[in-house]
């Protein structure tokens, strides 16, 4: 691809290239739902590693959308899920497949009797599966975990459709707005559901109970497209940024050591599932906002050290993906736990550096390719098309 063939890049420093930070912030998230899985008693609150994620998805994601349509003032929606996919399922088949083949070669293994859980994996409705919409509840074991990738694609299947609609008829901060509005209702709907006595699975996992964590991180995404650099607005958001993030920070860090999602049916169980993944979700956009807007500062440059960085970029979604199976086959071959978990952290480093080089780069390489030279004719078709002069 030529330079001229290129769409312009969006000018808004806030929107424009790669946030390192936040792949920093990626390899921390990963990491403490690692050790939520192998070391719940020392991180009972790793799970919050999740809740990043999904703000982190939906900030990305809104992104990307509007740096297109910044671009090329459309988006193809056609392309945009192709490459979607091509970023994120073959990985998973991957998965599914060596699990698949070594359940069946060596089924006194840790990945035995698996084969049951490979088609609500790879069709990424994990999810529904897990709180029984298709019949009875399951678990999901060495594929347990997709079913937070089954929520992010059943959102991304609907939103750029929701935003481009929103788009048509109201400007952008308008439509951020109206974004925090959706998460707001769909907080209302879980209160409706906890009250009324829904079980713990339906509340976890449900594409609409985890909603409004997406949604804060696409309002904000938004926001920051709308941001005028050195605007009123933008020097506000800079102040709480300085003062807001590090309470942010703490406050999940401390958390994750100390705090353990609730169980059993009481207040505190309402009180939590109705508001708690909100307030996790606004506390991880406040820290990703102030990690856009001072990327520079303490927290940034820690970050966006190239050791943290750069796992977050290449192997955290390979790392989220192979660290149950990894330490579920070593659980039978290592009884030592403090060892056990050791061997799993680096086996599952070793195991997504493995299917980044093998599996994800190089098909990603060959989707893009394929997918860019259906959008840069039209580019250049737009760029060259004469210009209507008003007089």
């Amino acid at each position: 691809m030529s330079v001229s063939e290129r769409p312009a890049a969006p000018q808004n420093p806030l929107i424009s290239g790669r946030k390192h930070a936040l792949d920093g912030l990626r390899t921390v998230a990963v990491a403490g739902v690692f050790l939520f899985h192998t070391a719940t008693e020392l991180v009972p609150g790793g799970s919050i590693g999740v809740d990043v994620f999904f703000t982190l998805s939906g900030f990305v994601i809104t992104l990307l959308i509007m740096k297109e349509r910044l671009a090329t003032g459309r988006l193809n929606l056609r392309i945009f899920y192709a490459k979607r996919l091509a970023r994120l399922w073959p990985a998973l088949l991957f998965l599914c497949a060596v699990i698949l083949a070594v359940g069946l070669v060596f089924p006194a293994s840790g990945w035995g009797g698996q084969a049951g859980f490979i088609l609500p994996a790879a069709a990424y409705v994990m999810n529904l599966a897990h709180f029984g919409a298709f019949g009875q509840s399951i678990q999901g074991e060495t594929l347990g975990p997709t079913w937070t990738l089954a929520v992010e694609e059943q959102f991304y299947l609907l939103w750029p459709l929701l935003l481009l609609a929103m788009l048509r008829f109201w400007k952008i901060r308008t439509v951020a707005f109206a974004t925090l509005a959706l998460a707001a209702a769909f907080l209302l709907e879980r209160f409706v559901l906890v009250m009324s006595g829904a079980p713990l699975n339906r509340l976890y996992n449900g594409p609409d109970t985890r909603a409004d964590e997406l949604l804060i991180g696409c309002a904000l995404a938004l926001l920051f497209t709308a941001l005028r650099d050195g605007s009123r607005l933008h020097r506000v958001l800079q102040w709480i940024a300085r003062w807001g993030a590090p309470l942010a920070a703490a406050t999940l860090v401390a958390a994750v050591f100390l705090f353990k999602e609730p169980e059993s049916s009481n207040a505190w169980f309402n009180t939590f599932w109705t508001v708690g993944p909100t307030v996790l979700a606004l506390l991880a956009a406040l820290l990703i906002g102030s990690l856009v807007l001072q990327p520079a500062g303490f927290m940034g440059r820690i970050l966006s050290h190239p050791w943290l960085a750069r796992p977050g970029r290449d192997l955290s979604y390979g790392m989220y993906l192979w660290h149950i199976p990894v330490y579920l086959l070593l659980m039978r071959l290592v009884p030592d736990v403090p060892l056990r978990i050791a061997l799993s952290a680096a086996a599952t480093v070793l195991v997504a550096y493995a299917s980044f080089r093998l599996v994800e780069l190089p098909l990603r390489r060959w989707a893009n390719k394929k997918l860019d030279a259906a959008v840069v004719p039209r580019v250049s078709e737009r760029a060259k098309a004469p210009v209507a002069v008003s007089s």
